[in-house]
């Protein structure tokens, strides 16, 4: 599946301490009841060992309608970090329902110009995807404010949270490959096979929703992936619809595994006998499709999540419940010389 003419990602410049990462509204609202994570992430970041700043519109009960702004300034502030080289990352804030409405708002050139980090799940993988589609960009299907690195990183144990810490930084800094990410004991393996391949990923509506706009990711970066998808909400019913508008896009014949992360909040799942168990659900649209699967990963809302980094290369072995990132998800900037 490696040749000379393979596509090649857009990688993210490698961030050095020190450097200027921005907590930004990139879809829904801050309530403020949730000003306490925005303080623990900042926290977080700091101890990391970067400066941060929050972003204008990340402000306590700001919102229009269900979002932090309208589309159209979601955006204007989006590019505005974009296009500042003093910005070295962005974090969203908190997921939503808001960025199908300015992915066509989106400077492209800035990106393929200064290709920064972009971290957050839920409504911002439907960012990584077009953003991939568009310019190759390497995208972080990760923990975010609301409620990762201040809720979710604050429950976890001390030794998770220091393993979490450990493994963004390196994620973000580093010029040297993750290799195996930290495995946890719900995850299963409901198909058994091995593979390697590039990420594709997100929560699964955004997967099958963009796949209907001109910022559709192209069929031929799903040959050979390895395609990731958790879920929150919604009826079992749903999940087995999205993976069959999935079969009938030709994504599940071109993929070679398939990495799924854990429900949460999921009607029908919690109820056996009156629904399938999710595994059953992937098989039985899989079909005949001999491809490994590995169920019950940490990505997503049930958080705290390990980070999917959209277009590296990656090893996933099912049987041995082990998935592997086989290259960095950043790269050193050319003025700048080797990451630390």
């Amino acid at each position: 599946m490696t040749g000379s003419g393979e596509f090649q990602p857009l990688w993210p410049r490698a961030l050095r301490p020190g450097d200027l990462v921005v907590i930004a509204s990139l879809s829904g609202p801050l309530p403020a009841v949730y000003e306490p994570h925005i303080r623990q992430t900042v926290t977080v970041l700091e101890r990391m060992g970067f400066r941060v700043r929050r972003a204008p519109l990340l402000e306590p009960e700001r919102s229009h309608w269900w979002s932090a702004a309208t589309p159209a300034e979601i955006a204007a502030e989006f590019n505005g970090l974009l296009r500042d080289p003093e910005v070295r990352a962005v974090i969203a804030s908190d997921g939503g329902q808001t960025a199908f409405g300015y992915l066509d708002l989106i400077d492209m050139a800035a990106i393929r110009a200064d290709p920064k980090p972009i971290l957050g799940y839920s409504d911002v993988s439907l960012l990584h995807l077009a953003l991939y589609a568009r310019t190759g960009l390497v995208g972080f299907h990760a923990d975010m404010a609301v409620p990762g690195f201040g809720g979710h990183w604050q429950t976890a144990s001390a030794a998770r949270r220091a393993e979490l810490e450990s493994l963004y930084f390196r994620l973000l800094t580093g010029a040297g490959a993750i290799g195996a990410l930290p495995a946890g004991p719900a995850w299963e393996c409901w198909r058994a096979g091995r593979t390697e391949g590039r990420l594709v990923g997100g929560v699964i509506n955004r997967i099958a929703l963009v796949q209907a706009t001109r910022f559709a990711v192209p069929p031929e970066r799903f040959d050979g992936a390895v395609l990731f998808w958790e879920e929150m909400g919604g009826h079992s019913s749903h999940v087995w619809s999205y993976l069959q508008v999935m079969r009938h896009a030709g994504i599940l014949d071109r993929i070679s595994g398939m990495v799924v992360g854990i429900p949460r909040e999921i009607a029908g799942l919690e109820s056996p006998g009156a629904s399938p168990t999710l595994a059953e659900i992937v098989l039985d649209v899989l079909g005949d499709r001999d491809i490994p699967v590995l169920g019950n990963v940490e990505i997503g809302h049930a958080g705290p999540n390990l980070p999917m980094p959209v277009g590296i290369r990656v090893a996933l072995d099912a049987r041995q419940r082990t998935l592997s990132l086989l290259e960095p998800a950043v790269r050193a900037h050319p003025a700048t010389g080797p990451a630390d």
